[in-house]
């Protein structure tokens, strides 16, 4: 069922504005599971941030959850198909591939979002992909390129896959069908659906975390895997995906997902404010391309929303 908050308007800036802070806290999880690989097994990082993104919503969600019960069991095909893509499979690839390659590919190719999310919509719902959108999508994949490269993009015809570049390239996919089946969630409160799809996460992710603990995988405990369960749980999860999912709503998928081109230049970021990693001329370039393609995209879309 879809309700009327999912058709698209014409230019709503707050929704870009909420998503640019979505790609940066995701951009900084990306970072986190990367860092914590050699202390945190990946299923129970995973297993750890909804379930506690779950028991720091519920007190504040109780109330709207139980009035929204009907609502939710009468789709609850739609929720579980839209908990186990976007929370429990997507979270498993991504923290699974993290611990095999770097944060820096992990977003490179998390970059396809914005191309696979225009494809799946096309394919399942017959979307039409407007040219100046797909003339978007090239110019930010062209900004993403030219930040990972460096400024030398024909290194990339070098790069090769490996396992971890591989699971990320499974997550990347799972969030593009997850984003194009977001204007199947029910018409039900915000916060009972992420409640709701955070249950279904965690409940995917006890079997895994308890293999990986029978397996003899531990957590190594000091300030920093606190610090890193404490942000997985509250800003990717509760904030990120509250504001994405209001955005999709207000803007469509293939807009919202054109804006997953900013996580890598976001990491470079990050990695600069973090870690003192120098910034360079081909980020700025990158950056241009990057924000003439979600422009271009955002341009697409208003033409299509406001046309008869």
């Amino acid at each position: 069922m879809q309700d009327s908050s999912t058709a698209p308007s014409p230019f709503p800036l707050r929704a870009y504005l909420f998503l640019a802070i979505v790609m940066l806290l995701w951009a900084g999880n990306s970072i986190i599971g990367r860092a914590v690989r050699d202390d945190i097994p990946p299923f129970t990082l995973a297993l750890a941030r909804w379930a506690g993104a779950v028991a720091v919503l519920l007190p504040f969600a109780w109330r709207r959850l139980r009035a929204d019960v009907p609502t939710l069991r009468a789709h609850w095909l739609a929720v579980l198909v839209l908990g186990l893509l976007g929370v429990a499979a997507f979270n498993a690839f991504l923290y699974s591939g993290l611990h095999y390659t770097t944060a820096t590919n992990g977003l490179l190719i998390q970059a396809a979002v914005p191309a696979l999310v225009l494809l799946v919509s096309r394919l399942v719902f017959g979307d039409p992909a407007p040219p100046l959108q797909v003339l978007g999508v090239v110019a930010s994949t062209i900004g993403v390129a030219w930040v990972v490269s460096q400024g030398q993009i024909l290194t990339l015809l070098h790069l090769k896959l490996g396992a971890g570049d591989l699971l990320i390239l499974a997550a990347t996919l799972v969030w593009s069908f997850y984003t194009a089946l977001l204007r199947l969630r029910p018409a039900v409160d915000p916060l009972s659906f992420l409640v709701a799809t955070f249950m279904i996460g965690a409940l995917a992710m006890l079997p895994l975390a308890a293999h990986e603990w029978l397996s003899g995988e531990r957590v190594h405990w000091h300030p920093g895997t606190f610090g890193a369960f404490a942000y997985v749980a509250v800003l990717p999860s509760i904030v990120a995906y509250f504001l994405y999912n209001r955005a999709v709503g207000a803007i469509g998928a293939g807009r919202a997902g054109q804006m997953i081109a900013l996580m890598p230049l976001f990491g470079a970021m990050l990695a600069a404010l973090l870690l003192g990693e120098p910034l360079h001329a081909f980020h700025l370039w990158g950056m241009a391309c990057i924000v003439a393609g979600i422009l271009l995209a955002a341009i697409a879309g208003r033409e299509r929303a406001i046309r008869p």
